[in-house]
């Protein structure tokens, strides 16, 4: 499927619909921010990964990895698609790239979704050849079962077909069982039915610490 009948895998900036510019401020304080820095890990995609940044579980296991977050709050595959083919990418050469970003492609199929996702893939393995691409799973969400968590649990399953033959990028089901046996999920895990508690990013973060250290760790240049 081509990127022009894909919009979920077309390079587009988000609408200010606020109208503050506060999301491409942010974009280029990111590619300001990357300037000098050397980080060994870059993790992109949407609000799960900005807010990660303010939770003690992101001083305690990532920073000491010496990790930027590239996280904007509502971002869809395009979006995140747009923001590092225009410079969020230029300047560094991270090791290690986390990618969490389909739960917000509101209107796109699982298929399209799933294209958005890989067309990132193949921008950062473009820019930054030696680099693990680290693919997490988009989470459940909804307190029930609800057709946005059908999709999320089908763009997981398309997402590792395609990832499966490739050496460069590997997938993370960081889901530690947020849906009950009833099929409900607590708001003690997703206070908001999308978000995660402090309690639920310590759940989520245990093994993804450990995968992202596991590859730096088998990092050859």
């Amino acid at each position: 499927m081509s990127s022009d009948s894909n919009p979920a895998a077309t390079p587009t900036p988000c609408e200010d619909v606020q109208g503050d510019g506060r999301w491409m401020s942010m974009h280029h304080r990111f590619v300001s921010d990357s300037k000098g820095k050397e980080p060994e890990v870059l993790f992109v995609g949407d609000s799960l990964v900005q807010l990660l940044h303010e939770f003690e579980v992101w001083r305690k296991l990532f920073s000491p990895l010496h990790t930027l977050n590239f996280g904007i709050g509502g971002d869809a595959t395009q979006h995140v698609l747009w923001r590092l083919t225009n410079g969020e990418l230029d300047h560094i050469n991270p090791k290690v790239v986390v990618l969490w970003v389909g739960t917000n492609n509101h209107g796109h199929t699982p298929e399209q979704i799933c294209g958005g996702i890989m067309a990132i893939v193949n921008v950062i393995n473009q820019r930054l050849p030696q680099t693990h691409i680290l693919v997490l799973g988009i989470l459940p969400r909804g307190k029930s079962p609800n057709p946005l968590r059908d999709r999320n649990a089908k763009v997981n399953e398309l997402v590792q077909v395609e990832l499966a033959s490739l050496s460069y990028t590997s997938f993370l089901n960081v889901d530690p069982g947020f849906i009950h046996s009833d099929g409900s999920i607590s708001h003690q895990d997703l206070y908001d039915y999308l978000h995660l508690t402090p309690h639920a990013y310590q759940k989520v973060c245990q093994p993804l610490h450990a995968r992202v250290k596991a590859l730096l760790e088998a990092h050859v240049p």
